[in-house]
């Protein structure tokens, strides 16, 4: 049982108050945000809309996009408290073949109010639009940015496993004693291939695709795994998660699955009702998740799906005899 919620009583309100457990507002999100009390979110994670003309979007020029998105921005600093943090998880924009880097961008607008980066993480997935006039994108980027330099990190909730756990001291004092942390070692920043992908600040987190079980019709849903991580490291029981782009609530769904409290807003009407009903499905027990940390699928080879079609071999054998 949750320690903060039990499935009969479970209450989703439409607007924050300083007593509720689930928010879902319905609408402008700047508008509810504004209604947020100052400093009372621990964690402020998104993936806000990225210009792309999807059809939840409104299709602007760019500057416009980061000038509509930017009041949106100083609102949610105001509301992320001293040892809070804001995780803004953004791809690309693409105008006429040209690539944007959003977090690019976007970095000099949090930078200008104050806010201190962290770590710039790389998710890489394997699947995605196919370009044909430049390399296929597989990879977004998430900013974790701090308001203070005295902010939440959970360091024991993301070890990883040492890579050489027998190891000691060979000299000194502690010569002879191992010289690992037993809980694991803390995540490097350097880039290197190993066990556990978050070690490398490059997550191998699937997207959600046709066959992801969390899939919905949403175009632009991120895994709620993702948010898990984030959650784990930058929260506390009973702190609150705030989504001002919530989609199908994936975020707030993220958050509720470890005791905290959890705000979505979204003004499309019917990934509201889909968020909603992803929220009670948790609470029921049937809500289709990816497992936090499974490996992801690496097909052996042997699979029909992984071999080359017939045709091509018959097509490659007419071109030789015709040459």
């Amino acid at each position: 049982m949750d320690k903060l919620f039990e499935h009969n009583m479970l209450d989703i309100d439409d607007a924050f108050t300083e007593s509720s457990r689930i928010v879902l507002y319905g609408g402008d999100c700047l508008d509810a945000v504004r209604q947020i009390p100052t400093e009372s979110i621990q964690l402020v994670i998104t993936s806000p809309p990225y210009n792309v003309g999807k059809s939840y979007e409104h299709n602007a020029a760019f500057d416009e996009y980061l000038g509509a998105i930017e009041p949106v921005v100083q609102e949610l600093v105001r509301v992320v408290s001293p040892q809070g943090s804001l995780c803004w998880e953004v791809g690309n924009y693409v105008e006429k073949g040209e690539v944007f880097p959003l977090d690019v961008f976007y970095y000099s607008i949090f930078k200008k109010l104050g806010l201190r980066l962290r770590n710039r993480i790389i998710w890489y997935f394997n699947h995605g639009l196919h370009a044909s006039k430049r390399f296929s994108g597989r990879y977004e980027t998430l900013l974790w940015f701090t308001k203070t330099d005295e902010y939440v990190f959970n360091l024991d909730a993301v070890r990883v496993p040492s890579k050489y756990p027998g190891k000691r001291h060979f000299k000194g004092p502690k010569k002879g004693l191992p010289s690992c942390n037993p809980r694991g070692k803390n995540p490097s920043d350097i880039w290197e291939v190993v066990a556990q992908d978050w070690e490398r600040e490059l997550w191998d987190i699937p997207n959600v695709k046709a066959n992801h079980p969390e899939k919905t019709v949403h175009p632009c849903q991120f895994p709620i795994e993702l948010v898990q991580r984030c959650v784990l490291a930058l929260t506390n029981e009973g702190d609150w998660v705030l989504d001002p782009f919530a989609g199908v609530g994936s975020a707030l769904i993220g958050a509720l699955m470890h005791d905290r409290r959890a705000m979505g807003c979204e003004k499309e009407e019917e990934f509201l009702k889909i968020a909603r009903k992803r929220i009670e499905d948790y609470y029921e027990g049937v809500l289709q998740v990816r497992p936090l940390g499974r490996p992801v699928h690496k097909p052996s080879g042997r699979e029909k799906v992984c071999q080359a079609p017939q045709e091509w071999s018959e097509k490659d054998e007419k071109e030789v005899l015709f040459k």
